[in-house]
């Protein structure tokens, strides 16, 4: 079974990807392998791939609410393009940012951009930190990021993206269960909203998506300078934040 045909039967019956989209993933796909023989893109084999990265990163379009027609999209940490990339590729009304820190990475997203026209997403090279006090800062409807760091890191890393209304949504694998506590906490802080934990529909594979909706902007001083949030995650309620200001 090829790639696609794995693909096609894990998304059955709950999305499905046109002839243009299904040949732009090929593409990528191949760009993938190619360049994944002279720099470290994934160690995932070819025959998981289209469960681990490919379904995984595309099911969560399913959700409506989430994923408006001509949403500007961001992936903070994106790698090799994931879910970025896929999301951009099945559909071309989402505008999306590509955000890497690794010169290497944005290297390979451009050269498959390039390959692929894919007039609408735009690669940006730089940390999570430094992007969310610029230019982009809430100005997202979506900012996603998969297997980058613990969910009150995270949202240190998307929140602040996204506008008012918007969602940030985090890839999680079973460890999120242990982080939800701490992550609701760092999200009320940051000007966001946990919401209900959402269990991708892929048999046998135990991942989560984390959506977290914006209500309110982000005070100023979130993210703090690159490396801080890492190294001293928020933990603690906007009561007792508010106190050690």
């Amino acid at each position: 079974m090829t790639v696609l045909e794995q693909l096609k039967a894990l998304l059955d019956g709950k999305l499905t990807l046109d002839d243009a989209a299904c040949e732009r993933l090929m593409g990528y796909h191949a760009l993938l392998l190619e360049w994944n023989e002279k720099m470290d893109l994934t160690n995932v084999p070819e025959e998981e791939m289209a469960l681990r990265h490919y379904a995984d990163s595309l099911l969560p379009l399913a959700n409506d609410q989430w994923f408006k027609p001509g949403a500007k999209l961001i992936d903070v940490g994106t790698g090799a393009g994931f879910p970025g990339m896929m999301l951009a590729i099945a559909r071309p009304d989402l505008q999306v940012t590509l955000l890497d820190a690794q010169r290497k990475r944005c290297d390979f997203l451009s050269a498959v951009c390039e390959k692929l026209s894919l007039s609408n997403v735009t690669v940006l090279h730089a940390r999570a930190e430094d992007g969310a006090r610029g230019a982009l800062r809430e100005t997202m409807d979506i900012a996603v990021a998969r297997a980058v760091a613990p969910l009150n890191v995270l949202c240190e890393y998307l929140v602040p993206y996204v506008k008012t209304g918007g969602y940030a949504l985090c890839w999680k694998g079973p460890a999120v269960k242990d982080e939800i506590e701490a992550g609701k906490k760092a999200a009320e802080i940051l000007g966001g909203k946990a919401e209900e934990l959402v269990r991708l529909p892929i048999e046998g594979r135990e991942h989560y998506i984390q959506p977290v909706k914006k209500i309110q902007p982000t005070a100023r001083r979130y993210p703090r300078k690159s490396g801080t949030p890492s190294k001293e995650p928020l933990r603690i309620a906007p009561e007792e934040n508010k106190k050690k200001k």
